[in-house]
């Protein structure tokens, strides 16, 4: 099929694509559609051809989908938090399980995988434990805001809009955080407006107020409310952390990132503690984590738990095994499977987790974990034993070529492979097919309205 870059075009979607978009297929050729379910049919723009497909903006939505719902947000489809509320849940679910099967098939180049259905998540809004929002000099304007003078467009405090870095949609209301975030958010905007203090620019570089963390407890529902700026200046910030001290019983942590640098990362050079104690608390399971304002922990707490249950599982223990776990952060699946292992070995390269690591198994009596600090590929060949169950749970780039080599030299009897990213696992098992089979793989739902995927594989030695 001929077509050009700004046609318009009449399309019926039929699928989901790898990444959210739908794909429609006029005469073969691929045309991926951003914020269409299938079934819509659209008037759309092409914005790029390539030579094996083109990408579409909806102009007009002709027929909606059954699969289309109301979204509950007023930011949907133009905040890149999450893409998916307008897609109905189920189908949200049914989409991820065709995604791991796709990437196993097509990427991995493995067959008759048996992959579970998706098991869905608790619940579907107010689950992330963790938001994290910038603020920017430049504020990014809704449709029906365009040509109101009225509306001030010299800050805003919020999630960016896809394809923009340094323009912020101005928050009032992100329904995937729980809702006492919400009013922590509008205060902290409130507060930023009155101050004195100039806001970042993300272009100029300059101004104090760079972005604004929050971080909730699950089990003890407990709030961290972490600030960072540009530059330490407490006579500014203590009467902002006195405010929500006392507005908040739940907030016990206040805590201030300090980072000069360009890179819009919200982490600190150093932080000064504002008031309350340097971390919160949390459980998985039965096992309770100090959660300080850098450190990682799963953004889906009540997820984590259906996932770790998974992994004990898949593991299938019987409290003699020595087990590896490779990219252990803080030892979150370590602890969580010490009462069923002889001896767990975690492997992690930076230095701030692996001490979280530590603290997390004496905190919770755990006696049979030990955590090296170092390079996974550099660690793994200097181990004196052979592991019974290898965990790899890698970042979403998925594993070096060079640790893939030396798990094949130490072949353990089980590997248990938790994936954060459906392609990477894919080609990282294609990798493993020569010495392991793929006995299942079951796909976990942690973040609703995306369609981001977790999954964890079964593989046994041949």
């Amino acid at each position: 099929m001929t077509v050009k870059k700004g046609q318009e075009i009449e399309l019926t979607i039929s699928d989901i694509a790898f990444g959210g978009k739908g794909l429609a297929k006029p005469d073969g050729f691929s045309i991926f559609v951003d914020k269409a379910v299938p079934l819509d049919r659209v008037n759309a723009r092409i914005i790029k051809k390539k030579k094996n497909y083109a990408e579409a903006r909806i102009i007009d939505i002709l027929d909606h989908s059954a699969f289309r719902v109301p979204p509950r947000c007023e930011y949907s489809g133009f905040c890149g938090g999450c893409k998916w509320q307008f897609l109905d849940y189920n189908k949200q679910l049914e989409y991820k399980t065709k995604t791991v099967i796709d990437s196993i098939e097509h990427i991995g180049m493995i067959n008759d995988v048996l992959v579970h259905p998706t098991i869905p998540s608790g619940p579907i809004f107010g689950y992330r434990n963790k938001m994290e929002f910038s603020c920017s000099d430049k504020r990014w304007l809704l449709p029906e805001e365009l040509g109101n003078e009225d509306i001030k467009k010299d800050f805003g405090i919020g999630l960016h809009v896809p394809g923009t870095f340094h323009k912020i949609i101005d928050i009032k209301e992100c329904h995937i955080q729980p809702e006492l975030g919400n009013s922590i958010l509008d205060d902290v905007r409130k507060f930023i407006k009155k101050s004195s203090a100039p806001v970042y620019g993300l272009k100029s570089h300059s101004g104090f107020w760079r972005f604004l963390m929050l971080r909730h407890s699950a089990a003890y529902d407990q709030w961290m409310v972490n600030i960072i700026t540009s530059h330490e200046d407490r006579n500014i910030l203590q009467p902002l952390s006195d405010l929500l001290m006392e507005k908040y019983p739940q907030v016990v942590s206040v805590i201030n990132n300090v980072t000069s640098r360009k890179s819009s990362v919200a982490i600190g050079e150093y932080e000064i503690l504002l008031a309350g104690d340097l971390f919160i608390k949390d459980k998985i399971g039965t096992f309770e984590f100090e959660i300080s304002a850098n450190s990682f922990f799963q953004t889906n707490t009540r997820g984590a738990e259906k996932l770790y249950n998974l992994v004990k599982k898949y593991a299938d223990l019987s409290g003699n095994e020595t087990i590896v776990d490779l990219y252990s952060g803080t030892g979150t699946i370590p602890v969580f499977l010490s009462d069923s292992a002889r001896e767990i070995i975690g492997i992690e390269i930076v230095e701030s987790a692996v001490s979280d690591a530590r603290k997390n198994a004496i905190k919770n009596g755990v006696s049979n974990c030990r955590f090296i600090l170092g390079d996974i590929k550099e660690s793994l060949p200097r181990l004196s034993i052979k592991p019974d169950v290898m965990i790899i749970d890698p970042p979403r780039v998925g594993m070096h070529k060079d640790v893939i080599k030396e798990i094949e030299k130490i072949k353990p009897e089980k590997i248990v492979y938790v994936s954060c990213n459906p392609a990477t696992m894919a080609r990282d098992m294609g990798m493993l097919k020569e010495y392991y089979k793929i006995e299942e793989v079951q796909p976990v739902d942690m973040f609703p309205h995306t369609y981001h995927i977790e999954s964890v594989a079964r593989l046994i030695k041949k």
